[in-house]
């Protein structure tokens, strides 16, 4: 069946994307933990729709606003988890477990300056998916969406294409910020960010969801921006790190 519509939802500190068909649901990342029940409560209370007709949620990559939601969001619904290969591994270690606890302490930072009340976060830095995609793959019930690997802001992160609306779903890939598209300040793979952001813009998308950001038109003119802009050597998000660049652009 057809695509009706792609919804943004509000989160805790981004946009989760659903699109919904007649009869079933599919989620563009899972949101924070604490976004699971404002998810579950658009579905049952502005769609009238039984929440298991969400069949499935895409996790782009394994930070705490895109992936912390996802393993309970498949065990309320039933819904399968859709993953790279690469994001089992993303936290692995204590060099991984440290990082994830790093990030954990971001997002609470970021709500903050939201001015969001502090809410449940903690999610596993590990994560089981029931469909591993890969490059040019269909998500599996949901064919219209397409797969592409768009790495850089970490080593796993996913974007999806529907060639019908040509609507891109970016994650981090790109960011909207004072109506400025930017990079995201994590940049683990300078090259391969720059690459992912040529494959995106050799799809000429009529319109990018954005996570941080909103929905978004975009020319080749922001595309070349960006990728000036890009960093060329590896650009990490330590806490203090990104506390300074926060701060510098207030």
């Amino acid at each position: 069946m057809s695509l009706v519509e792609i919804v943004g939802i509000e989160g805790y500190i981004q946009t989760t994307y659903l699109a919904v068909y007649p009869d079933k649901l599919l989620l563009l990342d899972s949101g924070c933990y604490s976004d699971v029940e404002t998810i579950l409560n658009y579905i049952t209370k502005t769609l009238k729709r039984p929440v298991e007709q969400l069949r499935a949620v895409v996790v782009s990559h394994m930070h705490p606003d895109h992936a912390g939601g996802a393993e309970l969001l498949r065990k309320k619904t039933g819904c399968q988890i859709v993953a790279s290969g690469k994001a089992q591994s993303w936290y692995q270690g204590v060099s991984g477990r440290i990082s994830h606890i790093n990030d954990l302490g971001l997002t609470y930072y970021v709500a903050n300056r939201r001015k969001q009340k502090v809410k449940y976060q903690w999610y596993s830095p590990s994560i089981k998916p029931d469909v591993v995609v890969k490059e040019g793959e269909a998500i599996p019930n949901f064919e219209d969406w397409v797969v592409f690997e768009t790495p850089g802001h970490t080593n796993c992160d996913l974007s999806l294409w529907h060639p019908q609306t040509k609507q891109a779903y970016t994650a981090d890939l790109i960011l909207k910020i004072k109506n400025k598209f930017v990079s995201p300040y994590l940049i683990t793979y300078p090259e391969e960010y720059i690459a992912s952001l040529r494959k995106v813009q050799d799809l000429q998308p009529s319109l990018l969801l954005l996570a941080h950001g909103e929905k978004s038109t975009i020319n080749n003119e922001d595309f070349q921006s960006l990728i000036d802009k890009a960093p060329t050597a590896p650009r990490k998000l330590g806490l203090l790190e990104a506390l300074q660049s926060m701060g510098s652009k207030k």
